[in-house]
């Protein structure tokens, strides 16, 4: 699989990523192992988890994702071909610096993921959101820490809002140590509100872009029907995750602009699932795509992307889906 350089640092990543926060909830080991296989198989070899996952779990389910990788990782002893990211910042236990960035909760963070993930260390660490309680300076000095101790390669963030990323940039400056090297927006058809200030801030500080949820949690496959009611086992029913993503995106602006796209899609004989990933990639400031999967089989309509071109009729199509959108209000970090 093609590689970029993530932003300007040096290191090289593949343009998709496994994304793994159904493992451990909505799908059990065994199925988590053949996602995971099949991934490897065809050169997916970056992996993106974190301490709070799996999604939609309680702090009973709190880790259960990273250890099912860890032991996968130890049954196929191929953790040194594989670039693995996780994060810190959600709480993972019941009491007092259980959750956010302040340095006691990120040094106890980065050892339970090590301990859990069975290896010594992590490529690229990143804060899961931004805390504004906790100044930014000792976020960084903890994060610098850990990549001077080893434990650490490099260190990103996600769900930060350009403000909060502006500042980071800043104080790492100060501090003269290099900071986050990248970070990670949801960004979609459906929902591109990163373009106006985080991608170009980006852009000009020569970070990594990994953009989560590039099929709208499943929404843009085309499978829901509005009439028929949400489905079991998916992210818009599933735990604590459910009411995120009904109001992310089971609203009917939404599935007007799927329903125009996939006739556009259906046309041309392609799959909504490559047509949605490959325009992610088509985006010039993204480095690499988190893909999911709740089986194996739906793999390959992601990894088809790397290969599709979209032609300029299909290109305008899916540059109006968001267009045609109403505008809501921007959920700070871009949630």
């Amino acid at each position: 699989m093609k590689t970029r350089r993530l932003g300007k640092f040096g290191l090289e990543v593949p343009r998709l990523c496994l994304g793994t926060m159904t493992f451990g909830l909505q799908v059990d080991e065994p199925g988590s192992f053949r996602i995971l296989d099949s991934a490897f198989e065809h050169g997916l070899s970056f992996l993106d988890t974190a301490d709070a996952y799996p999604l939609g779990g309680s702090l009973e389910t709190i880790g259960e994702t990273e250890r099912i990788i860890g032991r996968w990782m130890q049954q196929r002893g191929n953790r040194q071909d594989l670039i693995l990211a996780t994060k810190c910042w959600a709480p993972t236990h019941r009491g007092p610096n259980a959750h956010g960035l302040s340095r006691q909760h990120i040094l106890d963070s980065i050892d339970a993921s090590l301990e859990r993930l069975q290896t010594d260390h992590i490529d690229l660490y990143q804060a899961h959101a931004y805390d504004p309680r906790i100044p930014i300076e000792e976020t960084l000095r903890a994060f610098d820490d850990l990549v001077t101790s080893g434990k650490v390669r490099y260190i990103g963030c996600s769900n930060y809002p350009a403000w909060r990323l502006g500042q980071a940039l800043a104080a790492a400056e100060r501090l003269n140590m290099t900071g986050y090297v990248s970070v990670q927006p949801r960004y979609n058809l459906l929902y591109r509100e990163i373009e106006t200030e985080l991608l170009p801030l980006c852009r000009a500080q020569g970070l990594g872009v990994l953009v989560y949820n590039p099929l709208a949690g499943g929404f843009l496959s085309g499978k829901y029907d509005r009439t028929a009611g949400l489905k079991e086992n998916t992210r818009f029913t599933l735990g604590t995750a459910a009411q995120r993503y009904q109001e992310r995106y089971w609203q009917d602006a939404q599935f007007d602009a799927v329903a125009t796209l996939k006739q556009i899609v259906d046309e041309r004989g392609l799959n909504m699932v490559s047509v949605a990933v490959a325009w992610v990639l088509h985006q010039p400031d993204i480095t690499s795509a988190i893909i999911g999967a709740s089986r194996a089989e739906q793999l390959p309509a992601n990894l088809a992307a790397l290969e599709l071109e979209l032609d300029p009729e299909l290109l305008s199509a899916c540059d109006s889906a968001w267009w045609q959108l109403p505008r809501r209000p921007v959920i700070e970090g871009y949630h």
